[in-house]
């Protein structure tokens, strides 16, 4: 298998993929795409190995698979245990895997994954804090339904963990500091080692994208403290 990501500093849905993919077990060759100025605007260039222009791209054999969770999709089709046994557990982490997928527009946007910085931009807008809220009660309920088995949100480390990888890293960069299980749930998941190779790798890049660095994006707002 090869598998097309972008940078490891920038790119969440790269993240994902990528983990993804690791969780499965399978070797694979991992081809770096530096991401654009653009952000999810395809790129042209891209169209050679990615039908929508955008990475993460899965190439199996003469399978083609493009976006996280289609790939997530293709690959437990052949490694059940990506999801949770039970039946129940394997739903809610399903859907909260699906939910991370499709909603929470103002954490994407106003919380750009920037790996390597921190800083403190409060005030949020009201939509950012609804988000980070509605994140916070997804970790508290999964582990308290489901987290009897180990330290993830449905026990055993699975697909719903790797998505909600790249909040873990935004949380960590924007200063959001959960308490009880969540506080656990985050520690785990930033220690998994997985996602610590993934960070080691984007601790090294040196490539600079203005359009993802909060301290480009809110410089107005640092600049008056």
């Amino acid at each position: 298998m090869k598998l097309y990501i972008g940078n490891k500093n920038y790119s969440s849905w790269s993240l994902r993929g990528w983990l993804v993919t690791k969780l499965a077990g399978e070797p694979f060759e991992e081809v770096n795409v530096p991401l654009s100025a653009q952000g999810i605007v395809p790129n042209p260039a891209n169209l050679a190995f990615s039908p929508s222009g955008l990475v993460p791209c899965l190439h199996d054999g003469d399978i083609v698979v493009w976006d996280s969770l289609a790939i997530a999709d293709h690959l437990a089709e052949r490694h059940p245990r990506m999801w949770p046994d039970d039946p129940a557990a394997r739903a809610w982490a399903r859907s909260i895997t699906a939910e991370m997928h499709s909603g929470f527009a103002a954490l994407r946007s106003e919380m750009t994954m920037c790996i390597r910085e921190h800083v403190d931009v409060r005030p949020w807008s009201t939509a950012l804090a609804a988000n980070v809220d509605r994140v916070m009660q997804i970790w508290e309920e999964s582990r308290r339904r489901f987290g009897a088995g180990g330290a993830f949100l449905c026990g055993r480390y699975s697909i719903a963990d790797c998505f909600y990888a790249p909040v873990a890293f935004r949380f960590r960069t924007y200063g959001v500091e959960p308490g009880g299980a969540a506080r656990a749930y985050l520690e785990a998941l930033l220690s998994h080692p997985d996602v610590r190779d993934w960070e080691c790798h984007a601790l090294a890049e040196t490539a600079i994208i203005d359009a993802d660095e909060p301290r480009h994006i809110y410089r107005d707002k640092l600049a008056v403290r």
